[in-house]
Formats: C-alpha cells, sequence, structure tokens
C-alpha cells in the first residue's frame, strides 16, 4: 500500500494519495488550498493514475481544490450530502466575517461528477476498498475513511477533522455540536484497535492507542457500537 501525504497551503490541511501501489491508481483525499502542485508531483514520481477525490468533509481547506483536481483528470468527487452544498458555497460553513474576509472576489463550483457518499458504503476504486464511516460533529457531513487491516499492514483511518494527535475536530463553526463530535469518536474511533493508524486531517499521524491513552477529550468516552461496512 503506497500512502502519501503533505500539508497544503496556509491552513496546512494534509491532502493524502492513497495507492495499492506505485505505477497503479490512486485516491486523492481532501486536496486542500494550492493542493495541486504537491498533487502532480506525488502523482509523476510514483507514475499514479487518479481516479477519485475524496473528501472528509466540506470546508474551504479541504475542498479548495476539488473542483479544479476533478476537471483536469475528468474525475467524480465523493462526498456526504450533507456537506454537498459547501462545494459551491464554503462560506456556508464558516461564519459571516470569516466568509467575508475569505471569499471576497472568489467563486467556486461543483465538479461535473458529485458522488454522494453514505454511513457504512463500501467504496472500491483504484483496486482499494475503503469504508465510509458518517462522523458529524465538526460539520453534519463530516467522514471518516477506513482502510481495514485486509487492505493494510495496520488499519488506517483517515478522520479529517474529527480526530488529531491530541485533539478533536472544532465544533463552533456553523453544523457543528460538541456532543455529536463526542458520540461520532465513541462510535468510529474507539472501538477500533489500538494499532489502527490515524491520517487526521491536520498534523502529525497518531494511532488509535496512543489517543485512547493520552487525549484529553476521549477521556471518560466507552466505545460505542462499532463501524459498520456494507456493499455498494
Amino acid at each position: 500500500m503506497l500512502i502519501a501525504g503533505f500539508p497544503a497551503g496556509s491552513f496546512a490541511a494534509n491532502c493524502y494519495i492513497v495507492a495499492p501501489d506505485a505505477g497503479e491508481e490512486c485516491l486523492i483525499i481532501d486536496p486542500g488550498q494550492d493542493a495541486e502542485p504537491g498533487i502532480e508531483e506525488i502523482v509523476a514520481r510514483h507514475r499514479l493514475r487518479p481516479v477519485a477525490v475524496l473528501a472528509t468533509h466540506g470546508h474551504l481547506d479541504h475542498i479548495w481544490s476539488v473542483a479544479p483536481v476533478c476537471g483536469a483528470r475528468n474525475i467524480p468527487a465523493c462526498i456526504h450530502p450533507a456537506d454537498r452544498a459547501l462545494l459551491s458555497d464554503p462560506a456556508k460553513g464558516l461564519s459571516l466575517l470569516a466568509g467575508q474576509q475569505l471569499f471576497k472576489g472568489l467563486t467556486f463550483s461543483e465538479p461535473d461528477d458529485v458522488v454522494e457518499l453514505a454511513d457504512g458504503m463500501s467504496l472500491r476504486l483504484a483496486g482499494i476498498e475503503l469504508v465510509v464511516d458518517h462522523a458529524p460533529g465538526h460539520t453534519p457531513g463530516s467522514v471518516a475513511f477506513r482502510l481495514p487491516e485486509d487492505e493494510a499492514e495496520r488499519g488506517v483511518l483517515f478522520t479529517g477533522d474529527l480526530l488529531f494527535a491530541g485533539s478533536i475536530g472544532r465544533t463552533d463553526l456553523p453544523g457543528g455540536d460538541y456532543q455529536t463530535i463526542l458520540d461520532s469518536l465513541a462510535r468510529v474511533c474507539l472501538p477500533l484497535p489500538d494499532q489502527t493508524v490515524v491520517l487526521a486531517g491536520h498534523g502529525p499521524s497518531t494511532t488509535i492507542g496512543a489517543e485512547r491513552a493520552s487525549n484529553p477529550f476521549l477521556a471518560g468516552l466507552a466505545p460505542a457500537s462499532g463501524p459498520t461496512a456494507r456493499g455498494l
């Protein structure tokens, strides 16, 4: 399994490229601000062929380059329907003042091909099977993408802004809710094995075990019913 990532733009949102191996098809997760040069460099270095863009949620720092990346390669974008409107109007996910400051003179558009994600959906793309776990709380349409252990040497969870090393996603923006994100953490993250690698939307990688032991926001949380999987 090939997983390459880099922090994109002034928001330093992690963009990930996932492929079975060099020279294969690949998936692009969360292409944020100015992500295109980094994507092109990784794709060229490993001789990869992108087949889809996946968004963990619709905030600007994670979807800034979705439309141009999809348009340049004629590939679909995958996002939960509760966040789909943010592809063309990301200001809806920010406070009024922040939106006015960030979006002056900027326009965004939805890609031509959008695939709506659902909880438990199994995505079979680029020779990889990823399971979608709906994880609201940071945004209503936040999801995590789970690579089971049979797909990777260790299980991998792309958490977006659900779980970070030592922290969790903010809940003070439109659509955010603190109790909801705690419920998502208990249901999506805590049932997973300690060795599961967490590749977050910002900051360094970690593991479920490390966060279970030391993340103050997880203290006192018990695992809820674990993630499900259904093929579609």
